[in-house]
């Protein structure tokens, strides 16, 4: 049996959404060996240390360039692979390796380490962990700028820590599930619109918003589904996002506990303006406690998605 076929993938998927939630990636494992996805990091960062110079032309190329070494790499490794793994050891490897691109259980975990603390009014603990979540700077932050904050990650974690790697798994087996998470890893690195990524990053973030395009919108209706409404909010305020893709599920969440989310907030000293998503008050404890739980089921929402498509092949 090989494992690649396409009339294979849903299960493979299913199995796969089932292990990772189960097991995630082990510490002490971690601890040994660390996630694929920080080579990709260093490879990446090595790149734009030597080729991010130069004219603005140069630099777009550059980044290209590197998008296309760092895409291209993943995407043979997935092909090799898949091709060398055969019978039902290969078949359990695979699982086993595809597992380290998804994120249900790490998600889960980081933000309850944030919850924690916050409904015990711990806020310099809650803004600890927080950090370890969002881009944003947490030093100032509030106890409901806190839970909004880590209710906005997790929106948009589950579309681009879940349902975007599963989504590209489904499509094109392991080679598809590297490269997102490749081109994943280079716009959260260099897909930024400060003066040293703007033109370097400009290819890695163009084609992270054409890969999550659309796993966002699915990310958006499992949310709602989930948690019992939520649709008019998604509609009308996804596009408000500063992002193309992640105001579907960010909108979805504060549709669905009828908060307000989303808002100006300070990125390494600077205030980036943005709008608000949803109506209501802001977040705090109780609801990102609910918004936790949201994802959950939105998880096994997925996972029912999945098992709808193994039936109906």
């Amino acid at each position: 049996m090989t494992v690649a076929g396409i009339a294979d993938r849903p299960e493979l998927l299913l199995v796969v959404l089932v292990t990772e939630a189960l097991l995630g990636y082990p510490d002490a494992l971690h601890r040994r060996i660390p996630h694929p996805v920080t080579w990709a990091g260093s490879l990446i960062s090595r790149l734009e240390h030597i080729w991010n110079t130069g004219s603005v032309p140069k630099r777009r190329l550059a980044g290209i360039c590197t998008l296309l070494a760092v895409t291209g790499s993943a995407a043979g490794l997935g092909i090799m692979l898949e091709t060398i793994l055969t019978g039902w050891f290969g078949w359990a490897l695979l699982v086993l390796i595809a597992t380290t691109g998804l994120a249900q259980r790490s998600l889960y975990f980081h933000v309850r380490n944030v919850l924690m603390p916050l409904e015990q009014g711990e806020i310099a603990p809650a803004r600890q962990a927080l950090s370890m979540i969002v881009g944003r700077d947490t030093e100032n932050l509030d106890e409901r700028a806190i839970a909004s904050a880590a209710t906005e990650s997790l929106a948009e974690s589950f579309c681009d820590g879940i349902v975007a790697p599963a989504f590209w798994f489904l499509v094109a087996g392991l080679p598809g599930l590297f490269v997102f998470k490749t081109v994943s890893t280079a716009d959260s690195q260099i897909g930024h619109l400060d003066e040293r990524y703007r033109y370097f990053g400009w290819a890695a973030a163009r084609c992270d918003d054409v890969m999550n395009f659309v796993p966002a919108r699915i990310a958006g209706l499992l949310i709602c589904i989930a948690g019992m409404g939520g649709w008019r909010i998604m509609v009308r305020d996804a596009a408000r996002h500063l992002s193309p893709n992640a105001g579907w599920s960010e909108a979805a969440m504060a549709g669905a506990l009828n908060v307000q989310m989303g808002g100006g907030a300070t990125y390494d000293g600077e205030w980036i303006a943005r709008e608000t998503l949803g109506d209501g008050e802001r977040p705090g404890p109780g609801d990102l406690k609910a918004a936790l739980a949201i994802y959950v089921r939105a998880c096994l929402a997925l996972w029912l998605l999945v098992g709808g498509l193994i039936w109906a092949l």
